[in-house]
């Protein structure tokens, strides 16, 4: 399907089911774009209709001249603007890295507008290594080339040889960003700890599958003892010989597991509803 740009809206591409009237948003991490979800699109239009976005200054997407910063907020209200274009009451998401911490986000200021989440690589806590890193990259980030920093942190979140792939996919749609917009992204991370602490702290009710790289060092940790937390609404997959980028390293995997619990969800609340009725 053709993507579509619109001065006013985020640019997006829309992958059609007519046997359904489910849909599934994808939302892409920091220095990435929708190509990333390229493994997912023919698994799961069998099932749902499926809206590819690309977030502000990625991708297709051009960033608002007159704005110098960024917050989460805004970055939602951008997804939801274009779901409320396309006419889409509600919608299970799915986000990988800096994009699950958007989609959860998303959740906690619009729940009526989310299904479900579905989060691969998730950050829900960031470790001493992960914040040395941040602070590094805060204090560099003026005068080092951002590619350099990007490899750099590309380098260390996918470290191993299988990881390779991902790594070099993520770099290529790094290279489409420019500086200043690789320093309004980066500058995210002044605000992840505060909305991170009151994520965690708030009640969570939305079913969430966390899906996590088995050799996903820097964030897998902090997700079992998240999902140990509160089980009641959320469940953890951990995918073996896998790193940070589960949908790119075990795409099929990645697929049957993410549909399966979308499909549960599904289940779940039309089994409500007759019990209801």
């Amino acid at each position: 399907m053709p993507q579509y740009s619109n001065p006013n809206l985020l640019s997006y591409s829309t992958y059609l089911q007519p046997k359904t009237t489910q849909w599934v948003t994808f939302i892409h991490g920091a220095g990435g774009s929708s190509i990333i979800w390229y493994k997912q699109i023919k698994a799961f239009n069998e099932y749902y209709n499926i809206l590819l976005i690309d977030l502000r200054g990625h991708g297709n997407s051009k960033q608002p001249p007159t704005t110098n910063s960024l917050s989460f907020n805004e970055v939602v209200e951008d997804i939801i603007a274009v779901i409320n274009h396309l006419n889409i009451q509600t919608s299970h998401f799915v986000g990988i890295s800096l994009g699950t911490i958007i989609i959860r986000q998303l959740a906690s200021t619009h729940p009526h507008r989310v299904d479900s989440l579905t989060m691969a690589g998730a950050i829900m806590r960031l470790n001493v290594r992960s914040q040395i890193l941040m602070r590094f990259g805060m204090i560099s980030k003026s005068f080092i080339p951002y590619m350099w920093l990007y490899r750099f942190f590309a380098h260390i979140i996918m470290p191993r040889r299988n990881h390779k792939k991902s790594r070099q996919l993520f770099i290529r749609e790094a290279k489409k960003l420019t500086q200043q917009e690789f320093i309004r992204w980066f500058s995210l991370s002044a605000q992840v700890n505060p909305l991170l602490k009151k994520l965690r702290s708030a009640k969570n009710t939305m079913p969430c599958l966390y899906l996590m790289g088995s050799e996903d060092a820097m964030f897998l940790p902090s997700i079992q003892k998240l999902v140990l937390q509160n089980p009641t609404n959320s469940s953890l997959v951990i995918a073996s010989n896998c790193g940070h980028v589960v949908n790119i390293d075990r795409a099929d995997f990645f697929n049957e597991q993410s549909i399966l619990f979308i499909n549960k969800t599904i289940q779940g609340f039309t089994k409500t509803v007759k019990e209801l009725q």
